[in-house]
Parts: structure tokens; C-alpha cells; sequence
């Protein structure tokens, strides 16, 4: 009953007062066997009692290297940060961090640190994916470092997690995201430099908790959000005063009761209105601000589930998103790749079999922003299933835009099949595509599957679609004079339309959203 006490007052020292440090402490996103982002400066940040000088000190472990040292002032706030020079890839390295006390993290890397994100589909763990068994046996790759987020909503921006770094092995790998651990393993074996895996991921969560205020506020057409955030922030500061009046009664109160040996009161709510996993920025409050600024390469994303009514408006919030972390790291337009989600028999109702092709139709459109890329998994799902156990081509088709477009890899195919423009010829319909490949198949060696054909009256019907060269030529008996074609619109289609390198187109339509 003491420690609960104890800890009350602590809670309650957030409110009342700063944190007083004893000593230098560190996030727990720097530990040992962490991976540092090579080849760019890498912030570590901490805190210290206000005014405390801190060392920060890189040594290599085994290679001949001149110590690094860079040294900060904590501030008034007991925060203090310092920027370690950019280093190739390559340790390990013993970081010391120096004030009053020191610190020491071994077994530090530098190579390459990927943020990944989302909900079940990239939570989903090795161990129930395919080929689990055989897959967690030949995990032996101490180069490949993985920092799992544990699920803390907050409805304000949290410092800290409680989470380790960790080699992969058979014994850490099972609960690890198969998503994140795919790509990152495609990526060891083709860039041979040491990589560092970071998932804060949870199940059957919105988009909009995992983005911050400033992406909200960013993005007009979901001013909407940012202004529903920003109300209900000033309505919990304004009631703090009265809040922490209350909570201070109850500690002195508790304290004469506990020396009295007499009943106890309950402690008075101060519950944030925000700390929730289905509002808004409540994800990245507790799951993502904690490690921010740490540097990184990029960022992947698995997600749009639980946001597969949306329609285009998924578009805006994916902006928001990506433009909201960018902002938040200050890293510039860092590689951020997502996943288009794979098909799902989400309603079995007429409307409800189109919001998904809607939610591809806005994923697809997201690529408009700059330095983003995205897998498509049409032929990789089940319909049946919403979350599909072929994770080893999921990483691995997230990992080719990487190496092609973040390193630079101009022999990498790394995309499929996407819609580029149509023409009219009579009664046909001409389609081109960006990233043919080597050309354009089937992947079966069947006739092309889900193709859609329309005339003036909108009203698709199914069509004949051959392979001309590098463009498609669509049509169907029952239209003579077409206006728009569409492919894979419905929320089980699977098409057999890809390049010759395996990947499959993703579903489009050719009419803009305006007209229909």
C-alpha cells in the first residue's frame, strides 16, 4: 500500500512540479545492442539534475578508432541533448554517458534503422505467420536488432517506453513482427551492413492515433480533427488547476489515514479525455514521441483495416501521418513505404463491397507525396482472412522499393504494374502502366482477370483484356462506344495482372472520382 503511495506521488510530481534527476538517465530506446543510424549525425538525449555537465564518449569496441566525445549542459528542465558525427556502418561500440554518474551501453552498431508501424498486419509475430517453425530456427542473425514498443496510449506526449534491444534468435524472434523482420532480413543479406528494427505496432487501431497535431494541422481537409485535439487539450489544461488541488487534498489525506491505520479514499480521476487508443494522437503520444528525434532511414507502414470506410479521405489522413512525422523527426522527406492492403470480404453488401477498392484507390494516390512507395498484396491474401500469413513477400516487396529507391539498387524491379493513362480506339479502351518491367503477364497463363469496361451510362460490365506490347487493350461486345475501364474493383478480387518480375498491378479505376 506504501509503494502504491509512493508512486501516486510521483504521478502526482508531474503536475505540481519538473522531475527532479538524481542522476544522468537515458531514454530506453539507447541501450546496449542498439543499432545507430550510420552516415548521418545521431542525436542522444537524456536528462540530468539542471546545470549538470554530461560526456557522452564512443569507443570501439575491438577496431582501431579514435574515441568520439561531445559534451551538453542539462537545462533548466534537466533535459540535455548532444550529436554523436555521422559514422559508417559498422561496431560494435561501448557508448558512455558521463555527468554525476555514468552509464555504459556495449554492443552498439551502426548501419541502418527502420520505424515500423501499424496495426494487426504488422503486428503480427513470426510465429503464426508462414513457415513459422523453419523460420524461427534459422533466426540467427546478431547483425538484425529489433526494439519492440509495448501499447501505451497517452493522451499527452510521453518521454519514455519500456522496451530493450535485442539480437535475433530463435528465442526473440517468435513475438517480433514478421513484416518488419522480413524486410529488415532482405535488406542485412543484400546491403550486408547491420540493421536496427523498431515496431510500435497494435491491432485494430484507426490511423489517426498514430499522427501527430501538427500532421492534423497541416492537411485542410481535416482541420476538423486538429481542432477537436486542440479543444480538448486546452479544456484539460484549464481544468489542472482545480485537478491538482484535489489530487494534492487526497495525498494529505492519505497520508494521515495510512499513519491511522484508517480506511482509504479513492484517488480523484484526472483521466486525460485523450488516452485512448481510438483517439486522436493518442498512439503517438505514447508510442512514437518517445523516440523521436532518434535517427533513422525510414519508416514502414502496414495499415487501413480499421479505416477501410474511409474512402479518399484515407488520402488526407495518410498525409497527415506522413507529413506529421517528417515534421516531428526533422529529418527531411525520409522514405516512408506502406503496404496496400490485400483483399477482404469486409460486407457482403453491394455498397460495402467497393470500400475497399475505394481505400486502395486513396493508398495509391498517397504516392503522389514525395520519397514514399508502396507494396501491393492483391495476390498474396485471403479473402477469407484479414490477416494473411504471407509476410516473407510482404517485408520483401517493402525492402525492394528500399534498396531500389533509399540505396540506390538500379537493377531492382520494385513495383508492379501501375495505372499511367487510357485512350479511346472505337470501341476499345488503351491502358498504360508506369513500371512494366520486363513486361507485362499473367501470372497464371490464364486470360487477365478483374477488368471492368463502361460507356456513357457508367455501368461497368466485365471485359476482355489482352496484352499489346506494353498496354492492355480492354473491351466487351456489350459496349460500343466505352468512356472508362477499372481493375480489380471489389473488395475479394485477386488479379492474376502483373510484370514479369512477379509483382502485381495494383486495382484502379480510370475515371476520376468527380464524375462517378
Amino acid at each position: 500500500m506504501e509503494l502504491t503511495l509512493l508512486f501516486l506521488i510521483g504521478f502526482l510530481s508531474l503536475f505540481i512540479g519538473s522531475i527532479a534527476y538524481s542522476g544522468v538517465t537515458l531514454p530506453r530506446v539507447f541501450g546496449s545492442n542498439m543499432v545507430l543510424q550510420r552516415d548521418m549525425q545521431v542525436p542522444i538525449w537524456g536528462w540530468a539534475p539542471p546545470g549538470e555537465e554530461v560526456t557522452v564518449t564512443l569507443t570501439a569496441e575491438a577496431e582501431e578508432v579514435e574515441p568520439v566525445t561531445t559534451t551538453a549542459v542539462a537545462n533548466t528542465d534537466g533535459n540535455w541533448q548532444v550529436k554523436l558525427p555521422a559514422m559508417t556502418a559498422g561496431g560494435p561500440y561501448t557508448l558512455r554517458i558521463t555527468g554525476g554518474n555514468t552509464l555504459e551501453l556495449t554492443n552498439v552498431l551502426f548501419g541502418e534503422v527502420w520505424v515500423c508501424s501499424g496495426q494487426s498486419n504488422m503486428e503480427w509475430p513470426v510465429s503464426i505467420s508462414n513457415d513459422s517453425e523453419a523460420e524461427i530456427a534459422a533466426a540467427m542473425y546478431p547483425k538484425i536488432r529489433l526494439f519492440h514498443i509495448p501499447k501505451v496510449p497517452s493522451g499527452l506526449p510521453q518521454q519514455d517506453v519500456e522496451a530493450d534491444w535485442y539480437e535475433t534468435t530463435p528465442e526473440t524472434i517468435p513475438n517480433f513482427s514478421a513484416v518488419a523482420y522480413y524486410f529488415g532480413r532482405k535488406l542485412y543479406k543484400n546491403l550486408d551492413v547491420p540493421i536496427g528494427l523498431i515496431n510500435t505496432s497494435w491491432g485494430g487501431t484507426l490511423i489517426e492515433p498514430w499522427t501527430p497535431l501538427v500532421g492534423f494541422a497541416g492537411v485542410p481537409a481535416l482541420a476538423s480533427i486538429c481542432e477537436e485535439v486542440e479543444d480538448i487539450q486546452t479544456n484539460y489544461r484549464s481544468q489542472l488547476p482545480e485537478k491538482t488541488n484535489a489530487i494534492e487534498a487526497w495525498v494529505a489525506e492519505t497520508r494521515k489515514a495510512l499513519e491511522a491505520d484508517a480506511p482509504l479514499k479513492p484517488m480523484p480521476d484526472n483521466t486525460h479525455p485523450l488516452t485512448d487508443q481510438g483517439r486522436p494522437t493518442a498512439l503517438y503520444n505514447g508510442m512514437v514521441h518517445p523516440i523521436v528525434p532518434y535517427a533513422i532511414r525510414g519508416a514502414l507502414w502496414y495499415q487501413g483495416e480499421s479505416n477501410h470506410q474511409d474512402g479518399m479521405i484515407y488520402h488526407e489522413k495518410m498525409k497527415a501521418l506522413i507529413n506529421g512525422w517528417r515534421e516531428v523527426w526533422g529529418q527531411g522527406d525520409f522514405p516512408f513505404y506502406f503496404v496496400q492492403l490485400a483483399p477482404f470480404n469486409y460486407s457482403n453488401q453491394d455498397r460495402g463491397q467497393f470500400f475497399l477498392p475505394q481505400i486502395w484507390e486513396a493508398q495509391a494516390a498517397t504516392l503522389a507525396l514525395p520519397n514514399t512507395g508502396m507494396a501491393v498484396t492483391t495476390d498474396i491474401g485471403d479473402p477469407r482472412d484479414v490477416h494473411p500469413r504471407n509476410k516473407q513477400d510482404v517485408g520483401r516487396r517493402l525492402a525492394l522499393w528500399a534498396l531500389a529507391k533509399t540505396y540506390g539498387r538500379d537493377d531492382v524491379t520494385y513495383s508492379g504494374p501501375l495505372y499511367k493513362s487510357m485512350a479511346v480506339e472505337g470501341n476499345t479502351i488503351r491502358l498504360t502502366f508506369d513500371y512494366v518491367g520486363g513486361g507485362l503477364t499473367s501470372r497464371d497463363d490464364e486470360p487477365l482477370t478483374w477488368f471492368e469496361i463502361a460507356g456513357e451510362d457508367q455501368q461497368f460490365v466485365e471485359a476482355n483484356a489482352t496484352i499489346d506490347g506494353n498496354t492492355i487493350v480492354v473491351s466487351s461486345e456489350t459496349v460500343a462506344n466505352p468512356v472508362a475501364v477499372r481493375f480489380g474493383w471489389h473488395q475479394s478480387a485477386e488479379p492474376n495482372f502483373m510484370n514479369k518480375e512477379g509483382l502485381p498491378a495494383s486495382p484502379f479505376h480510370t475515371m476520376p472520382l468527380s464524375e462517378r
